[in-house]
């Protein structure tokens, strides 16, 4: 982290408050926390309001002894004075600056099709016949807008234009009326939305993935047998068991028999983890949050399943802790459930692999020789080809593919 967004104070300026008050929530990468006081006093000063960012080890709140001279504390305290910087007011960017998409061109004067200019400043420009290219734009870029062709006043200077070109014009018919290009009716819109502490994680973590050398392994799956045993099961266990569940501890049990594919990056060496934590993929709405199954080796389907369950809520509810997003050896990408029938995912570092599940397909399988229904789910493996090559991966996906195909193998 270098900053932090401050999503609520619980106190004003003047408020009494004990060592142990939470005086905030800040918003980190991945979570919300609370900031907690150090000791008991009145609140003195706030140097940063709700949905503004404050680098770490900044100055964001002063609490003491009421009636302190607290103006040594901002002058001398380093970055205290980035905090109200924040309150800076910020200009507001004109409504449209992307460049037309559909330029019009007019058969009776100069092609203006590449000025920048609105829809309706086009248009209005066509019917009065005025060209674009004599009318200068207010708005960012030079981009001309209504008002600009409204206040325009022809001068001489196209006039003269005309005259000099009039002997190349007269060898040419005369045409009777201009051939316009239709134009789209409609205003441009659209909203910028800062990014949010989460969002800047993720762009970062991404940017860094892409330094890795990915390959991509695809295998099939029978999933009959896992369907019937999922449906059994679930009528005696106490919480009810999802595919991803069974998915997630055949992994566990696999990646014990590779432990290759469940190594780590380290940059100067490779790091086989002889523990199993698997880091699943949890969609928010500011994005992705991955939080950790730890040792999933050696916990049942129903630990595993509520874990999950957990996990997922306070995840969406941000209310996950940092330690619980840490330290994963092995990653999971379920989308599945919303009928994806293949897709790939990109590494989280320093893990090696990760695991791209898609939806269960009712298609047409041959077995015993005979066209019958089947339940097929296809799985993607990435890999960093520095840590993991492709039989090794391949190996993994055929012990994946046993264990899911036969899933009383995983309760062993």
């Amino acid at each position: 982290m270098t900053e932090g967004v401050i999503q609520k104070w619980n106190f004003k300026v003047g408020d009494k408050v004990k060592a142990d008050d939470s005086l905030a929530d800040v918003e980190t990468d991945k979570a919300t926390m609370e900031v907690v006081g150090y000791e008991a006093g009145t609140l003195l000063y706030i140097g940063v309001k709700e949905g503004e960012a404050a680098p770490v080890n900044g100055i964001i709140a002063i609490v003491g002894k009421e009636g302190t001279d607290i103006t040594p504390l901002l002058q001398d305290g380093g970055s205290a004075p980035s905090a109200p910087a924040a309150e800076t007011p910020k200009e507001e960017a004109p409504a449209a600056t992307a460049q037309d998409a559909g330029g019009v061109s007019m058969g009776n004067i100069t092609d203006d099709s590449r000025v920048k200019a609105s829809p309706l400043a086009r248009k209005i420009a066509r019917d009065k016949g005025i060209n674009l290219n004599d009318v200068k734009g207010s708005a960012e870029g030079g981009r001309i807008i209504k008002k600009d062709v409204e206040d325009f006043t022809p001068s001489a200077k196209p006039a003269a234009a005309a005259a000099t070109s009039a002997p190349a014009a007269a060898e040419a018919p005369k045409a009777e009326k201009a051939v316009v290009i239709p134009q789209y009716v409609g205003q441009e819109k659209y909203t910028d939305k800062p990014l949010t502490q989460m969002r800047k994680t993720i762009t970062r973590r991404l940017s860094e993935s892409f330094v890795i050398p990915h390959f991509y392994l695809t295998i099939s799956v029978d999933m009959d047998q896992a369907v019937a045993a999922r449906t059994k099961m679930n009528e005696v266990a106490p919480v009810k068991l999802s595919f991803n569940d069974l998915v997630l501890k055949a992994c566990a049990v696999a990646l014990k028999q590779h432990p290759v594919v469940n190594s780590s990056w380290m940059g100067e060496s490779i790091r086989t983890n002889e523990h199993v934590n698997i880091g699943v993929a949890v969609a928010v709405d500011e994005g992705l949050l991955v939080p950790v199954v730890r040792f999933a080796d050696g916990k049942s389907l129903t630990q595993i399943s509520a874990e999950v369950k957990d996990f997922a809520g306070r995840a969406k509810a941000k209310k996950l802790q940092l330690p619980e997003m840490e330290g994963s050896t092995f990653t999971i990408s379920n989308l599945g459930m919303f009928g994806i029938d293949e897709f790939t995912a990109i590494i989280n570092p320093p893990g090696a692999c990760i695991l791209a599940v898609s939806g269960i397909q009712q298609i047409p399988v041959v077995k015993n020789g005979a066209v019958v229904p089947g339940n097929v789910m296809k799985l993607t493996l990435t890999c960093d080809h520095r840590v993991v090559d492709g039989a090794t991966g391949a190996a993994f996906l055929q012990t994946l593919k046993g264990l899911l195909e036969e899933p009383v193998r995983i309760l062993i």
